[in-house]
């Protein structure tokens, strides 16, 4: 199992866990908003670099 297949794998169990132990708004809002802190934590840099690979792998 890859790195990032562990990392989904995790990812997904804590928000199965958080679903059931929170109220759904609650753990949505985590779901939600953590990528999002994620993103906006970025420099502008590394932004950029982001949407560019991004849109490389959607042409494909």
């Amino acid at each position: 199992m890859s790195k990032n297949a562990k990392i989904a794998a995790g990812g997904v169990a804590a928000g199965l866990v958080l679903f059931f132990w929170l109220p759904w708004w609650a753990a949505l809002l985590i779901v939600l908003g953590v990528p999002a802190a994620a993103y906006l934590a970025l420099d502008p840099a590394q932004r950029r670099r982001l949407r560019r690979v991004s849109r490389k792998e959607l042409g494909r």
